[in-house]
């Protein structure tokens, strides 16, 4: 797959983002695992309006990379989730989540259920 110009962008597409129950298992997991360091600065980061928690604002990446959803592995790669900055590299037609979204972090799920 072709690679998005995310290094420069600060987060714009990433929220609100919808996630699954075993999704949701997974950033449980990855965030547990994170150093108590990384966790509260990430906590700690001022968000612009309906961005992903996870966005690390300081470091300008996902916060839970390995266990980012679906949705954000495909976005700017599927057709129907553009990139705004390479709009070309949306050449998957055909994707749809497998499984029935539970919520959206930072709306549904917030810093409160990964304590």
């Amino acid at each position: 797959m072709e690679t998005l110009p995310c290094s420069k962008c600060p987060g714009l597409c990433c929220g609100p983002v919808q996630i699954t129950s075993k999704e949701l298992k997974n950033i449980k997991k990855k965030v547990k695992s994170m150093p108590k360091g990384q966790r509260s600065q990430l906590e700690g980061q001022q968000r612009y309006l309906g961005t992903c928690i996870f966005y690390d604002l300081d470091e300008n990446k996902c916060g839970i990379y390995s266990a980012r959803p679906e949705i954000c592995k495909m976005f700017g790669f599927a057709e129907q989730m553009p990139c705004f900055r390479k709009p070309e590299a949306a050449s998957v037609t055909d994707w749809e989540l497998k499984e029935e979204p539970i919520g959206l972090l930072s709306v549904d799920f917030t810093w409160v259920d990964f304590r």
